[in-house]
């Protein structure tokens, strides 16, 4: 296969980018859409040209960190997997494949497709977390907890937080991707110690970052490589006022 990369270049996050074309051959169906661009690197340090920056971990659609906006959609053209899972196959010999990194005030440019995400981590340290003893892990059926609502919280943990739904979000809203944390603790007895703050904090420190509001479009969902569903941004609205409600009744006691 041929294709033509017209790739956003840019060298450091207060310089100016521009779209660069690269012409690259040898192309292979079987390769993964990060494999494609490790080809382009080798070929572009060949030439002592600079090499093309981009976020890459595990290459298992695991660590989120693969985030690539291809052809105008967050991830490619699949939907459900992550850049890292999808492969040439899904592209046509001679194609042109734009690729840019997030476009979101809350996630900078670091350099070419790379952004820092960092706001998202902090999301997660004003409460994504569970108040537990250390110690041995205890046994799996200690706590009961009925199959439908362990699946449903599973669903909700399986974030990755590679940040597509703030990418395919007209407001460059995190919605999902914290209603996907505060969900997941607040279906499970663990998350109860932390319950009354956790939505406050969380939801406080994305609008610190600068996300905007939720859409109501559902191109989160559409974008998501774990297919999250939107109902989950509904629990977190819940929790929300839920809070809210607790914390007027405990200052009237």
């Amino acid at each position: 296969m041929r294709v033509t990369l017209k790739i956003w270049r840019q060298k450091h996050g207060d310089g100016k980018g521009r779209f660069a074309a690269h012409a690259l051959e040898n192309v292979t169906p079987d390769m993964s859409f990060l494999e494609m661009l490790d080809l382009l690197n080798l070929q572009l340090a060949s030439r002592g040209e600079d090499t093309v920056a981009f976020d890459h971990d595990c290459r298992e659609g695991i660590c989120g960190s693969c985030s690539l906006y291809i052809n105008g959609r967050a991830h490619g053209p699949l939907r459900g997997v992550a850049a890292c899972q999808l492969h040439m196959r899904s592209f046509r010999d001679g194609d042109e494949i734009v690729i840019e990194p997030w476009r979101a005030k809350a996630f900078p440019i670091l350099k070419d497709l790379v952004v820092d995400r960092s706001a998202l981590d902090r999301i997660i340290q004003a409460g994504g977390y569970v108040s537990v003893k250390t110690g041995g892990a205890p046994d799996g059926n200690a706590i009961l907890i009925p199959k439908p609502v362990a699946e449903e919280a599973f669903e909700a943990a399986a974030c990755i937080g590679c940040g597509a739904c703030v990418a395919a979000c007209k407001n460059a809203s995190a919605s999902l991707f914290v209603a996907a944390k505060v969900s997941h603790l607040a279906l499970l007895p663990q998350g109860d110690p932390e319950r009354e703050t956790r939505v406050q904090k969380m939801v406080a420190q994305m609008d610190a970052e600068g996300f905007g509001a939720c859409s109501n479009t559902y191109a989160c969902e559409a974008e998501c490589p774990k297919r999250i569903s939107v109902t989950h941004i509904a629990r977190m609205n819940c929790e929300y006022l839920r809070s809210k409600v607790a914390a007027i009744a405990e200052t009237q006691r």
